[in-house]
């Protein structure tokens, strides 16, 4: 990431559920983008498990920060509009990475696949986010 990405990055994660979440975003490039998320209390379901929408919220981030960094960001943004999870294998404590693969880039739409591993680097969901790009308000 280039000092101007990383500082984008960071603000825009204030006061958003990617700060609540510590979610950090280690590494953008043109159609990647990678980063992690802690497991522990922010992110357990009541068994102590990673929350499978914790999982989400992290496949929609890194996505949709890769969809951000791919357009003119000061005429358009990026928003999710669909995204399916297949939860593989439980974590209870550590850090998981996602790893965002953008699929399909249009003028409109961007696809990702998203996949997200334990510290072990096993494999313990699957992602696939459809990110639209509109206006700016």
């Amino acid at each position: 990431m280039t000092p101007e990405q990383v500082s984008q990055a960071k603000k825009m994660a204030e006061d958003t559920l990617l700060q609540s979440l510590d979610i950090q975003i280690s590494e953008v490039k043109s159609g990647y983008v990678e980063g992690t998320m802690p497991v522990d209390h922010r992110t357990h379901q009541p068994y102590g498990l990673l929350h499978g929408g914790a999982t989400v919220a992290l496949a929609e981030t890194l996505g949709s920060v890769g969809s951000h960094f791919a357009v003119d960001s000061t005429q358009f943004g990026a928003v999710g509009v669909e995204v399916n999870c297949n939860h593989l294998k439980s974590v209870r404590s550590g850090r998981v990475t996602g790893k965002a693969r953008m699929i399909h880039q249009g003028r409109k739409m961007h696809v990702w696949n998203v996949e997200v591993f334990n510290e072990e680097e096993e494999l313990v969901a699957t992602s696939r986010l459809t990110v639209m790009i509109i206006s700016k308000p």
